[in-house]
């Protein structure tokens, strides 16, 4: 049997904003360990025996820093699906299982968020063979972790008899939305239920014929929107038209609830989703008094909290259960028993067309990144990185001009028809309506400093004229 890792990243993390943005969500940073939570699901699953290279699911906006990721641990994926619009998760499984299908007919796919803390890898493996066993048999399988609390923020899966002959695997009985407190309690003390984790492990060829049967629309917009798309340097984009026409539904609501073939295999493996600042304390190790921290931090008399900073020093004295997130545009202070209500300041940001849920004062590109230093009425300065041999596009803007000063590397400007190189400490000017380009033609990383000015500094101020990485 050849399974084939999927792995979904898509969605935006709203509940660990100030952190997590739409535009460098939570799976794409690094918050447990070293590696990114995509980077630690990739390496986590491989190695393993006829685990082939892992498909991977996102959002167009998200793709050079999938693969940028991917290059950074050495691993080359199967592939890179984009979808075009956000349509939860039965579609985007179907999408990866016409992908894998027209590779291999016997493709068996394990399904894994991106963004899922596992902490007992030997245990996932061993619960990964038990459902590999009933898949032979025709069953769709998803693991239900083992619960150690009451948990109300995770829906819940009742087991009914035993599958296969090992004992340890069971029939889905019931899936629950999540409960509330005095009804998660009594899911613990009966032993009968498990959280839904969200991983599955499904033949390609099974899955979507029990998606054709409970959920036609999907299956045929989903194989059509891989029939008809298109390769995009590394990457396969998906029909854009036709899957934005798919209805939004999950795996569960699409199939697993209707199916006669769904199992669960419990699972004792460590798990969180990490849906929560709360969830990200709990799931790493804190000092003496219970303190996770992380960057430049002083505490004094604190315990229980999680305190992070990204751009400047952070003291906290004399409290206790809290969570501080410092990043250079905002800040959150909020009480662990109170980290769900982060998502209602995103809806606020949202509503007052701010920008603070979106990106980061740093924002990275396929050719490197710009970080915003400074902003005032009608101008803005940016500290721009070039990667070595790489180019922005040819481009021009309708109500800016940019001054750009060279502080360390080497930039091969081209302003209209002149083309000139500038090294350290050299200037150049683009005015406004001017087509210009910046490439760095050297070894190292390029940094300049640009100062814009003009009536309008929006970054859709941005017509292309050729692009390497062909973006509209």
């Amino acid at each position: 049997m050849k399974i084939y890792p999927v792995i979904l990243s898509g969605g935006a993390g709203t509940r660990l904003w100030p952190l997590s943005r739409a535009v460098l969500p939570k799976q794409l940073l690094p918050l447990v360990t070293d590696k990114t939570m995509l980077q630690d699901t990739v390496l986590r699953v491989s190695g393993w025996p006829d685990l082939m290279p892992p498909l991977l699911v996102c959002g167009n906006e998200h793709r050079f820093l999938v693969a940028e990721q991917m290059r950074e641990i050495g691993v080359t994926p199967l592939g890179i699906l984009l979808e075009p619009a956000g349509r939860n998760t039965a579609p985007a499984v179907a999408a990866a299982a016409h992908y894998l299908l027209a590779i291999d007919p016997d493709a068996v796919m394990l399904v894994l968020p991106a963004d899922h803390v596992i902490e007992k890898t030997a245990a996932f493996a061993e619960a990964v063979a038990q459902a590999a066993a009933l898949v032979e048999q025709g069953a769709l399988a998803t693991f239900g972790i083992v619960p150690q609390a009451p948990e109300t923020g995770y829906g819940y899966i009742r087991r009914g008899a035993p599958a296969g002959t090992a004992g340890h695997c069971y029939q889905v009985a019931q899936f629950v939305e999540k409960p509330d407190r005095d009804t998660a309690q009594g899911f613990l003390d009966d032993g009968s239920y498990y959280w839904n984790s969200g991983m599955f492990l499904l033949r390609a060829e099974g899955y979507v014929r029990e998606l054709g049967e409970f959920a036609p629309a999907i299956a045929a917009a989903s194989e059509a929107a891989v029939r008809l798309g298109y390769r995009d340097l590394d990457f396969c984009r998906l029909d854009e038209a036709t899957f934005a026409s798919c209805p939004s539904d999950s795996i569960d609501y699409a199939v697993m609830e209707r199916t006669s073939h769904a199992v669960v295999v419990p699972a004792d493996i460590g798990w969180s989703d990490v849906g929560s600042w709360s969830a990200l304390w709990q799931v790493q190790q804190g000092d003496a008094q219970g303190n996770v921290q992380r960057g430049d931090v002083y505490l004094d008399g604190v315990r229980n909290s999680l305190v992070r900073a990204e751009s400047r020093i952070v003291a906290v004295v004399g409290v206790d259960d809290l969570i501080v997130v410092e990043t250079p545009d905002a800040v959150l202070v909020a009480h662990k028993d109170q980290v769900q209500r982060v998502k209602q300041v995103v809806d606020h940001l949202k509503s007052k067309e701010r920008t603070e849920h979106l990106h980061h004062t740093k924002v990275y590109r396929p050719w490197g990144y710009y970080e915003g230093i400074d902003s005032g009425d009608r101008f803005q300065v940016k500290r721009i990185t070039v990667k070595p041999g790489e180019k922005l596009s040819l481009q021009m803007h309708h109500h800016r001009a940019e001054h750009w000063v060279v502080v360390s590397g080497t930039a091969r400007v081209t302003c209209g028809e002149k083309v000139s190189l500038l090294s350290e400490n050299e200037s150049t000017y683009i005015p406004i309506g001017m087509n210009h380009r910046l490439e760095n033609p050297g070894k190292v990383p390029l940094h300049i400093i640009e100062v814009q000015s003009g009536s309008y500094l929006g970054e859709d101020d941005i017509v292309r004229f050729e692009d390497i990485y062909q973006r509209a």
